[in-house]
């Protein structure tokens, strides 16, 4: 549960790359997300081909910024069908004043604190 001291993150648990499904980002446009609603919907194109199991169209979302409060509340919503194509989109919940980022371990993405690092 999200309290004023914490953010929520969505990070993707999978190899492939950050993606949503196209019905999580038909739902972010709904809601008036930005990067979303700047992003072209191919899915509309398709709609009987825009199916979960098409990669191409389920590709949407890499833009939108990973603790955007829409972002959040469409994966919490939608769970498992949230999942672009070979995603597995995961909400973490951090300490809010925590200077954050995202980083891969083996293609894994987790959410660490950012730090300095100097060549």
């Amino acid at each position: 549960m999200k309290t004023e001291s914490t953010r929520k993150i969505v990070i993707n648990k999978s190899y492939g790359d950050f993606c949503l499904s196209h019905s999580a980002f038909r739902q972010l446009r709904e809601l008036g997300q930005r990067e979303a609603l700047l992003e072209e919907d191919l899915g509309a194109h398709w709609p009987v081909a825009s199916r979960p199991d098409e990669p191409s169209l389920n590709q949407f979302g890499a833009r939108i910024p990973r603790d955007d409060q829409y972002l959040v509340q469409v994966v919490e919503k939608l769970g498992a069908s949230a999942n672009g194509h070979a995603a597995a989109l995961k909400v973490v919940e951090i300490p809010h004043d925590t200077q954050w980022q995202i980083e891969k371990t083996e293609g894994v993405e987790h959410v660490s604190e950012a730090h300095r690092i100097w060549g």
